[in-house]
């Protein structure tokens, strides 16, 4: 399913913090949001899952804008994970990713056993499937983090959204967490701080700074030395293909300069 961000401005608090965020991802497509803390990567994704209304500019999922849906049909075709979640804390695992069925059923309908179904293979896929009887108020961030994943994937939208999905994993469990994702065949939006995983699963990565988009295209071409040195403020080594990124500080002279200094702008190769 396809999605088209064009020209989103959000403004909270009084302070603009999209400015004109446009891009369009394609079904199928994994696509990361990269950028330091308050470029606007969150803010961005909560226009495509309504939790924020644009001050200005459209999001529409396969034609429609978002804003025009109702919340049922909205969750049918968006399926959000979030990086601090509003766990249902008096749940248990199961009783929490079945939750992700709710969209699919009209008001106090029934489970079915292809809703049970659905949702014992989201927890084989997230290996949760232990922790079924668990309350989730006993599980460790990690642990709660894949169950809130394996509610996304039971929910079956065509379009995933991931925010800060590693958020508390360990690398191994990173690196599990984006490859599922990756073998879904699902319209994927992701916003990562990580950029060796958006690197590694992503199409295509989408840059950030101050609220703006200043590139947008494959990692290797976009992830430059420059452009994260400048994005970011830090020496970076880039190494092989995918690329793998190693870094080091800035000197603090160098540091304070690029914190005055506006990422490059740099041409996106997505037409």
């Amino acid at each position: 399913m396809r999605v088209e961000i064009d020209g989103v401005c959000v403004t909270l608090g009084g302070r603009e913090v999209v400015s004109g965020a446009s891009l369009v991802v394609e079904p199928g497509e994994v696509v990361g949001l990269v950028g330091p803390n308050g470029s606007g990567k969150s803010s961005l994704l909560r226009t495509l899952y309504r939790a924020v209304r644009p001050s200005s500019g459209t999001v529409r999922v396969d034609g429609d804008d978002v804003l025009a849906l109702g919340p049922r049909e909205a969750a049918r075709r968006v399926a959000v994970m979030l990086q601090d979640p509003r766990t249902e804390f008096d749940l248990d695992v199961h009783e929490t990713v079945l939750l992700g069925r709710g969209p699919h059923h009209a008001s106090f309908g029934r489970d079915t056993a292809e809703d049970l179904a659905i949702v014992d293979e989201a927890m084989r896929r997230t290996e949760v499937d232990d922790l079924a009887d668990r309350m989730v108020a006993t599980l460790s961030g990690g642990q709660r983090q894949r169950v809130m994943l394996a509610r996304a994937l039971a929910q079956r939208s065509p379009v995933l959204v991931l925010d800060e999905p590693s958020n508390h994993l360990d690398v191994s469990h990173q690196h599990d967490l984006m490859s599922t994702v990756r073998g879904l065949g699902r319209t994927v939006i992701a916003a990562l701080h990580d950029l060796n995983l958006a690197a590694q699963y992503c199409d295509r990565v989408v840059v950030l700074a101050d609220g703006r988009v200043v590139a947008d295209g494959p990692p290797g071409v976009v992830l430059t030395p420059d452009l994260v040195r400048a994005t970011f403020a830090v020496d970076v080594r880039v190494l092989g293909d995918p690329p793998v990124f190693a870094f080091r500080p800035l000197p603090r002279a160098t540091a304070r300069t690029s914190d005055r200094t506006t990422a490059p702008r740099a041409e996106s190769t997505h037409p």
